[in-house]
Formats: structure tokens, C-alpha cells, sequence
């Protein structure tokens, strides 16, 4: 029996397992389907939530430290696996930012970078960005990383980690609790015992609760995005080459000169298929950003399911009245972002460290006291 078991092989269930591993513990790791193929695949690799400013202090505080953890990630992957998760760090620009002040009061508390820019600072960095901007928000420091390279790197990760047995395929059909304590899962291919399990499965965490009684308010938000190939531009340089977020929507450069739009938000329960209303809104978000867009080909329109949770602020640690059973879940937009940081705390509070933030206001335990107070 492993000491631990871990549902759900997204970018937090990986990260989970090897850090788990990585302490000396064996780890069992189940996944429905291939690692890395639900929300942390669809995802655009912002490592920010898009206007920071706009989030409750536990995410923010999650999200502070984000791109120093993910340069450190990203070598270490590079170097463990040989996988370049193209984790650049070219700042963002906003355009059409209505609450610049509430911004700025923002970076000046948490010392982060944050500059306006005037319309010739603009186009000096993005020369094809549609005519008439005057003025921006620059964020100099902000990063991305290319979530399916990311994907690919830690389960390469996973595989050559003699103490993580890797599950893929398997899909979990419920959890088993006997005598008040979690002891494993009962899946496609048998019972798999342990002695403590975790629930990493995103907006399919609830589901697996709601069997033994627990109601976790975690339900799936759908986002469709799409990918253009761009031809070389004049002198060398490529169409985009940072983030621009503009009216909710961004674009993403990629190291190979596609560019990344994204993304709607749709309640459609775990529906994940694409729309030609949302494609035709995506095309015209990009295009009203960056003009020559519309001469590119689409090469790929997708979606995927995002695990909301209320006030987008995640479930971690232990779940009440099980023992032995753990969640960490929720993220919503910033799975990614808050990846490296959610998981250390668990990871933390799993091994009896001392964690780095504050976990109340994290705790599963609030729904208890939710519960409570709605009575």
C-alpha cells in the first residue's frame, strides 16, 4: 500500500506527486485519461491572474511568487527532463484598463512593477497592434509558459521517479471511506488502497465528494480558445511578441510565432464542446487587438472545463470529517499561477511542515462553517 494517493494527473495532481515523491514517499497517481489533458492543457499559461488587482488577498497571496517559482521550475524541469516549458518573462500590456488607480494602489502594495505607457512606448514594443491606442498599463516583469510543454515535462518527471507508480486511463468510480477514515479508491481496474488520499480533479472533485456527503461548491466554467499560425514578420521579428490583454480577452505569443487568443467563461455544466459563435468572438477579440490576425489561419479552436470555486478561492487541505482524505481544488482561472504555491502548502500541511502562508483561509473546513451559518 503507497503512502499516498493522488487523483487527478493535472498540473496540480503532478505537482503534488512529485513533491511527494521527491520527499521520499511512494505515491500512486490515477488519471481518467492521459496526464495533463483537461484544464491545465487548455489553459493559455498566463502565470498571473489577468487583472491582479481585481482578486481577494488568499489569491493574491497564492499568486505573490509566482514567476520567481516558475524560472526555478522551469530549469529545474529543463534539466531533469531535457523539456523547455518556454517559461518567458516579456511583461503584459493592458489596453483599455478602467481602473488604473485601483491597480496602481495594487503593485505599490504588493512591490510589483506596474507602469502607464503612452502610445509611442506601445507600438515600440508591438508595432502591428491596431491603430489608435493611446495610452497602457505595462506589468514588465509578468511571464507565460506553455502549458502543454509543461504538461509533457512533469509527467516526464513522474515516469523517471522510481517511487511514483502512474495510473493513466483509469478511471476512478468512487471514494472509499470506511469507519470514518479515507483508505483508497475503487476504479476501473479494482480497489487501489492507501494511506491517505488526495483529491486533485478539478471541476470533477465535487462529483467524487458528493458520494460521501460532502458538498463542494466546484463546478466546471467552460473557456474556448484558439491558435493562429503567423508568418515572419519584417526584420526578424514576430507578429506578438508579449502578452496584450485588452477587455477581458488576451493574446499569447508562443516561441514559434503562433499566437494564443482566449477566453470565454459559459456555465455549460461539463459540456466541452466548441462553438462557431464563440470561434467568430474569439476571432474578432483578436483581431480587434492585432489587425493582421485576419489574414492568419486558424490552426486549432479547443475548450476546456475550469474548476470554480466561490470567490475563485481554492479548497486545500484536509476534507472535514474524513480522515485521511485531502482536496485541492478550485482555482478556477489560475490553476497554473497558484500551482507551485497551492501545492507546497498542501504538501506542507501533508507532512507536518511549517507553511510558508497561512492556510485558514484555504481550509475545507469553511464549508463546515458555511454550512453553519446558512442554517
Amino acid at each position: 500500500m503507497n503512502d499516498f494517493l493522488v487523483v487527478g494527473g493535472g498540473v496540480i495532481g503532478m505537482l503534488t506527486a512529485c513533491q511527494l515523491a521527491e520527499a521520499g514517499h511512494d505515491v500512486t497517481l490515477v488519471e481518467r485519461g492521459r496526464c495533463g489533458q483537461e484544464a491545465s492543457w487548455a489553459g493559455g499559461g498566463i502565470v498571473s491572474p489577468l487583472y491582479p488587482w481585481r482578486y481577494s488577498e488568499p489569491v493574491s497571496r497564492l499568486a505573490h511568487g509566482a514567476s520567481h517559482r516558475y524560472a526555478e521550475l522551469a530549469d529545474r524541469l529543463l534539466e531533469t527532463t531535457g523539456i523547455d516549458i518556454e517559461y518567458r518573462q516579456k511583461g503584459l500590456l493592458y489596453l483599455r484598463v478602467d481602473d488604473a488607480e485601483h491597480a496602481f494602489a495594487w503593485a505599490q502594495r504588493q512591490g510589483w512593477p506596474l507602469e502607464r505607457v503612452d502610445a509611442s512606448s506601445i507600438y515600440a514594443r508591438e508595432p502591428w497592434l491596431r491603430e489608435g491606442v493611446t495610452d497602457g498599463l505595462w506589468m514588465p516583469t509578468l511571464g507565460s509558459v506553455r502549458n502543454p510543454r509543461l504538461c509533457r515535462a512533469l509527467r516526464s518527471r513522474l515516469d523517471a521517479l522510481p517511487n511514483v507508480t502512474l495510473m493513466e486511463n483509469t478511471a476512478v468510480q468512487r471514494l472509499i471511506a470506511e469507519r470514518g477514515r479515507a483508505c483508497g479508491i475503487e476504479a476501473t481496474h479494482g480497489r487501489i488502497d492507501a494511506g491517505q488520499v488526495i483529491l486533485c480533479g478539478g471541476a470533477w472533485s465535487g462529483v467524487l465528494l458528493a458520494d460521501l456527503d460532502v458538498a463542494l461548491p466546484v463546478r466546471p466554467v467552460k473557456g474556448q480558445m484558439m491558435l493562429f499560425a503567423t508568418p515572419p514578420m519584417p526584420g526578424g521579428r514576430r507578429l506578438l511578441e508579449r502578452v496584450v490583454l485588452a477587455d477581458g480577452r488576451y493574446l499569447i505569443p508562443r516561441a514559434d510565432g503562433r499566437v494564443l487568443v482566449g477566453s470565454t467563461l459559459e456555465q455549460t455544466d461539463f459540456d466541452k464542446r466548441t462553438t462557431e459563435e464563440a470561434r467568430e468572438s474569439l476571432r474578432q477579440s483578436a483581431v480587434s487587438m492585432l489587425p493582421a490576425l485576419a489574414e492568419c489561419e486558424i490552426e486549432h479552436h479547443w475548450a476546456g472545463l475550469r474548476p470554480a470555486a466561490p470567490d475563485g478561492i481554492p479548497f486545500i487541505g484536509a476534507v472535514p470529517g474524513i480522515e485521511g482524505l485531502h482536496v485541492n481544488a478550485g482555482h478556477y482561472r489560475n490553476g497554473l499561477v497558484l500551482a507551485p504555491a497551492s501545492t507546497r502548502l498542501l504538501v506542507d500541511l501533508l507532512l507536518g511542515r511549517e507553511p510558508a502562508i497561512d492556510p485558514a483561509p484555504y481550509g475545507p473546513e469553511r464549508l463546515v462553517r458555511q454550512e453553519r451559518a446558512a442554517v
